[in-house]
């Protein structure tokens, strides 16, 4: 199920969990689950997970701000005003959503536990279910052949 669905009038029920909890929730079980039962470090680098975990938070306070700049929500059900084809967006279509799953990545080198290397996965697996064909639609909807070029130059993810 959507974490939101629109009402007849377009307008979102304003119900569900949105992505950044999805994030934190996420964030909290890998780093609980790994102080909670004693397993092996199975691949612990943790330079590289500090550098994905820095990556990971500049790439979304970069993309928060031409959000905010653009003057667009950024919020997933809400309608955008503009389609933001700069910065970051020139590499991924969900800038956000790649810099959400670098922090988890990044935390799993750090903690090198099995368990915390599935929590990216499963939150990738979220986004790609509960919000991108949604937000991709409506991008579609609202931006037209604007939206399909930028889609056939761009990926997904990167």
């Amino acid at each position: 199920m959507r974490g939101s669905h629109r009402t007849s009038d377009g307008e979102t029920d304003g119900h569900g969990i949105m992505p950044p909890t999805h994030f934190f929730l996420t964030l909290i079980a890998s780093v609980a689950l790994h102080f909670a039962y004693t397993m092996e470090r199975v691949l612990k680098f943790p330079s590289i997970g500090y550098g994905l975990f820095l990556f990971g938070v500049v790439l979304n306070l970069w993309t928060d701000k031409l959000f905010k700049d653009g003057g667009t929500t950024v919020k997933p059900f809400e309608d955008p005003s503009l389609l933001i084809t700069s910065g970051p967006f020139r590499i991924s279509r969900h800038p956000m959503y790649l810099g959400m799953a670098s922090i988890l990545m990044g935390v799993a080198f750090i903690l090198g536990t099995v368990a915390s290397y599935v929590f990216p996965f499963l939150f990738v697996v979220a986004m790609e279910v509960l919000f991108i064909p949604y937000e991709e639609s409506d991008l579609e909807r609202f931006f037209g052949g604007e939206y399909l070029d930028y889609r056939r130059r761009v990926r997904r993810w990167v």
